[in-house]
């Protein structure tokens, strides 16, 4: 990572009326996070927001509404990152739940049709003779393919979470709460989140017309595909998303999860009872997310889709192995990001703002993951670009961001001042995606470069570490190490708990060519602390005296009562 600054929290005063069972550490960190009350902190379904003020609802369940009540053909189509298969299955699942009988569903594959629906993919659904189209996280800037199917006669209902553009797609109906006009309060819901209010909303609709009878469908069951879509899409965790997530990891550590998570988590070798968000974000996100990159995201939806255990768990080895092969891709690419920014170092003359890193060979599956990887560590926005497929003329573009620079927004502004640069982009605030001609490239890289030095300074370009302060000699133990882990879900907007303090550095070792592992003691604690620095062996031993900031966590390796510091800076003290 970037040189980085630690800033620690102010303190904030906790209020009274929390039950024994939470800690005052724990009581602190939430204080800290804006979550003053004990149902800020850890939100309970009950409290999940209605699917009232988001717009669209009532023509989008309607016409999904009366598809099922003429047995008409329903296709979800998904898309090709873990957000749009689990949406995906999410939708399919849900549909059958409430008593549609004819439900298919497609995905893109990336080197064939491209992103989301298009005209080419429209072209390949004809052969399942659909009437509805139901996409999940996408569509918003679909305009073509969704012309082109309602050209056949087929009904398009849009449920995505980008940000629109100017112009709105010619759908017969959009649910997205980041529409212009929107009133639903939280806007930071992932396309899986979407999909699954608009079921919430078709089972008010179909209980209204007297569908169900004595019972009715229990939607809760999906909240394990919400969790993981939601996490692994890095949306902000605000307290409706860490309503959605807390609920599907109960349901996930109890082992009520659907065949294929329960069996991807095997994959992975994590504890169910223990799973975490960290645990989908860093593991069974990326295998889903591999078959994307690399292969076709079908294999991914079957594998969430399937309820044969057996079947699943052969699914996920196979997606375990596609993750695998993925990372060989990704650690040769960002090796050769490396050394192309070696070059031109930030802080020398003529050093990019903002990075635009391109190579023929690479693979336009994983240049997101190379790009997330620069800005970590560089601390600038990154671009990184690949051709759509071998030998094309057409570049895909991945552009991740820091805070306070909006990529989707500066790349909307390039557009905006250069007509026709840009073929096609999208996305959020800190993560986006483009296309363009190679013929362009250079031409859109001195107009973003242009934009980045009109809006970059200094301040933000140098890297915050956000720190809860210091850890009480009597806080380094298991039970609150547990506690910090147990007291997420923790992901964007709501941080994993980080720590800092100076320490002496008893001992050091390099582990798997890249890692630290330290032997510390705390200058008010007499027992050594364990401690791992993962990619912190930069060449040079670490200094005897160092300032960390880290975080608490069990180490179930040791077991017993055994804790490590994970390390995320250190400096010379």
């Amino acid at each position: 990572m970037a040189m980085a600054r630690i800033v620690r929290r102010p303190l904030v005063d906790v209020q009274a009326g929390w039950p024994d069972s939470i800690p005052a550490l724990l009581r602190r960190v939430y204080a800290a996070r804006g979550a003053a009350t004990p149902e800020l902190a850890q939100p309970r379904l009950a409290g999940l927001l209605p699917p009232d003020r988001l717009r669209g609802l009532e023509s989008a369940t309607a016409l999904l509404a009366d598809a099922m009540a003429a047995d008409r053909h329903i296709v979800v189509v998904g898309d090709f990152d873990c957000d749009g298969a689990t949406a995906c299955a999410t939708g399919v699942r849900g549909l059958r739940l409430l008593g549609a009988r004819r439900v298919s569903h497609a995905v893109p594959n990336r080197m064939v049709h491209g992103y989301g629906l298009s005209p080419a993919l429209v072209d390949e659904l004809a052969a399942l003779r659909p009437d509805l189209l139901l996409t999940v996280d996408h569509g918003i800037a679909c305009h073509a393919g969704i012309e082109a199917a309602r050209a056949r006669g087929w009904r398009v209902v849009v449920t995505d979470h980008h940000l629109p553009g100017p112009r709105l797609p010619a759908a017969d109906a959009i649910v997205n709460p980041n529409l212009p006009g929107d009133e639903f309060p939280s806007k930071a819901l992932a396309g899986v989140g979407v999909v699954f209010y608009l079921l919430l909303a078709l089972r008010r609709h179909l209980r209204g017309a007297g569908a169900f009878g004595a019972g009715e469908p229990d939607l809760s069951t999906l909240l394990d595909l919400v969790a993981v879509g939601t996490v692994a899409d890095l949306v902000p965790l605000d307290a409706n998303n860490r309503t959605l997530v807390a609920a599907g990891l109960r349901r996930l550590r109890a082992g009520r999860g659907c065949a294929g998570l329960r069996a991807l988590v095997e994959a992975c070798g994590r504890d169910a009872a223990r799973l975490t968000a960290a645990d989908i974000g860093f593991a069974i996100g990326p295998r889903l997310n591999a078959a994307g990159r690399l292969e076709d995201m079908a294999l991914g939806i079957e594998c969430l889709l399937t309820d044969d255990p057996a079947r699943a768990r052969e699914l996920a080895q196979r997606l375990d192995g596609i993750n695998a092969e993925r990372r060989a891709v990704q650690q040769a690419m960002t090796d050769d990001a490396e050394a192309a920014l070696s070059r031109v170092l930030p802080g020398a003359v003529g050093a990019p703002l903002a990075p635009c890193l391109f190579d023929p060979e690479w693979h336009p599956g994983v240049i997101g993951l190379v790009a997330s990887k620069m800005k970590e560590r560089l601390h600038r926005p990154v671009l990184a670009f690949a051709p759509a497929e071998p030998g094309s003329a057409v570049l895909r573009g991945s552009a991740r961001s820091i805070p306070g620079f909006h990529i989707r927004d500066a790349l909307a502004a390039v557009d905006s001042a250069h007509p026709g640069l840009i073929e096609r982009f999208g996305g959020h605030a800190m993560a986006a995606g483009l296309t363009l001609a190679q013929s362009q490239l250079a031409a859109f890289e001195q107009a973003w470069q242009a934009h980045a030095a009109g809006v970059l300074d200094d301040g933000l370009l140098q890297a915050e570490l956000l720190s809860d302060g210091e850890l009480l000699p009597r806080e380094f133990d298991r039970f609150h190490a547990e506690a910090l882990r147990d007291g997420g879900p923790w992901g964007q907007g709501f941080p994993e708990p980080l720590f800092d303090g100076g320490f002496d550095v008893l001992d050091w070792k390099v582990v798997g060519e890249r890692h630290l592992r330290l032997t510390l003691r705390h200058p008010d604690r007499r027992e050594p602390l364990a401690a791992i620095q993962f990619g912190g062996w930069q060449g040079q031993p670490p200094s005897p005296q160092a300032h960390l900031a880290y975080r608490l966590a069990p180490d179930d390796y040791r077991g017993g009562q055994a804790i490590q510091l994970v390390v995320e800076h250190r400096a010379t003290a």
